[in-house]
């Protein structure tokens, strides 16, 4: 079942094409809107779907030459269905619709975070099931345990309200760092010294495995206002390393205590390639004996690899979708057939 895979939900649009092994690619290119969307300071979803649509063609023909296959060799079409902006999710799925159609293979739509944790399969040593996973982006902060490729899924904890990749970004723009944002505070981090500022424990005295950034955010915010911006490039890399550090050690300190449970935690999402968090789960699941599995940086950031590999599993099960699905801006994880 060799997988062409489309991902289109946000501001990156790619195409892979997955082997018939489910782990060799051909190859696999992404078009990044981010020069674009940093005139704006972040992404403008109309922006975002109508770039898609200029590219779309061009893309499909740059994945195909790289990977030197031809359409015809394809056996089925992944493409992200949900969640994500509707603009731009709609794109990519009407697109690979007619594709299917064109060239009379199956296609299957793709929940976006189960891409995220495929993506752990694209590597040389994959976890096996069943695992815990850490899955942080911009929109998404989650803990689940997966018993298999296709589930089911078990939530252990998510957020309350705001992502850890939004905190990131938000205290980006408020240091004048620009988008994106955890890119630049990561960048910005280094050699900083992460005891220089204080931040306050998140959701002290609470007993669980949830998440909650606003507060974060309120005290960056506030401590900006009293104190100014950092002065100079040490000052603004001590910044950026006691907020990473704020962040990292919420997010690994509930994450470990939830892969107790099964002895192996995944890392997935855009949050994932940040070094301190990477650094961080390496050596805690060293000392506490728990197997850590860490994507490469390039399949933690959305990419149509990672779909390619989570249609390729359903796929090979005889799973399909219908001609008249639509994209689903919101879709439950925890509700996929298995």
């Amino acid at each position: 079942m060799r997988v062409l895979g489309i991902e289109s939900s946000c501001d990156e649009l790619a195409i892979a094409v997955l082997e018939a092994d489910g782990a060799t690619l051909a190859a696999s290119e992404i078009h990044s809107q981010v020069d674009l969307h940093a005139q704006f300071g972040g992404i403008v979803p109309e922006v975002a779907s109508r770039d898609h649509v200029r590219r779309l063609d061009a893309l499909l023909e740059r994945t195909l030459a790289a990977g030197s296959v031809d359409i015809d060799a394809v056996d089925g079409i992944a493409v992200t269905r949900g969640p994500g902006l509707v603009g731009s999710l709609l794109c990519g799925l009407e697109f690979a619709k007619g594709l299917a159609v064109a060239i009379e293979r199956p296609f299957i739509g793709v929940h976006h975070l189960e891409g995220h944790l495929a993506a752990a399969q694209l590597e040389p040593h994959p976890p096996t099931h069943p695992f815990t996973a850490l899955l942080v982006s911009g929109g998404h902060t989650l803990l689940l345990d997966a018993e298999g490729p296709t589930g089911p899924y078990r939530r252990r904890g998510g957020t309350r309200d705001d992502a850890a990749g939004e905190a990131f970004d938000k205290t980006a723009k408020l240091l004048g760092l620009g988008y994106p944002g955890g890119a630049r505070i990561d960048r910005a981090a280094e050699g900083g010294d992460p005891a220089a500022v204080a931040f306050p424990k998140l959701m002290a005295g609470k007993d669980n495995l949830d998440f909650s950034f606003s507060g974060l955010k309120t005290h960056v915010r506030r401590h900006l206002m009293d104190h100014g911006t950092p002065d100079g490039p040490q000052g603004l890399a001590d910044f950026c390393a006691s907020f990473q550090k704020a962040v990292v050690d919420n997010l690994l300190d509930k994450a470990f205590r939830a892969a107790e449970s099964t002895g192996r935690l995944v890392l997935a999402g855009g949050v994932a390639a940040n070094s301190e968090l990477r650094r961080q789960a390496q050596a805690r699941g060293q000392a506490a004996g728990v197997d850590v599995h860490l994507p490469s940086r390039a399949f933690c950031t959305d990419n149509a690899a990672m779909i390619a590999r989570a249609g390729w599993t359903r796929l090979r099960r005889g799973q399909r979708s219908r001609w008249d699905d639509d994209a689903l801006a919101r879709w439950d994880l925890f509700q996929l057939p298995e």
